[in-house]
């Protein structure tokens, strides 16, 4: 018996290296990964505020796109990796998501949707129109 719980042992301390040696390469592996997203977020602002000063500037007239709200809804766009639903948006928000604060909500997303600065690809989802476009420009300015 006593042999075969110092082979049990000797088992977990070899998946215990084994582990070991795999957090060692994925945390290597990540620092090359964040070290590259970071020099990316830099080439895409710098790429928004090239191309975007034209459409910003338009953008900028329309006084309901550069208010607080909707600086927030588009805050939320901008950081969204995907399409969003518009419950998302408000419990993003910290608003209660409650039917009435939603439809509020869709219709806030359905005027920007109006403005081409979202897009409606499936009915219910919403995302940037122009994700490397104005919008994040417009965001930038307003704050």
């Amino acid at each position: 018996m006593g042999q075969g719980r110092a082979d049990l042992i000797a088992e977990r301390e070899t998946a215990a290296t084994t582990l070991r040696e795999q957090i060692a390469a994925l945390t290597g592996q990540l620092a090359g990964i964040e070290t590259e997203f970071n020099e990316l977020a830099i080439t895409r602002t710098t790429l928004l505020r090239m191309a975007g000063e034209a459409e910003a500037a338009a953008a900028a007239l329309d006084a309901t796109v550069t208010s607080g709200p909707y600086q927030q809804v588009l805050a939320v766009f901008t950081a969204a990796t995907s399409a969003i639903r518009a419950k998302d948006v408000c419990l993003a928000l910290d608003t209660d998501a409650s039917a009435k604060n939603v439809e509020k909500m869709r219709a806030r997303l359905k005027r920007l949707v109006a403005r081409q600065i979202l897009a409606e690809p499936e009915p219910g989802l919403f995302t940037l129109a122009h994700p490397n476009g104005a919008a994040g420009t417009i965001r930038e300015q307003g704050t």
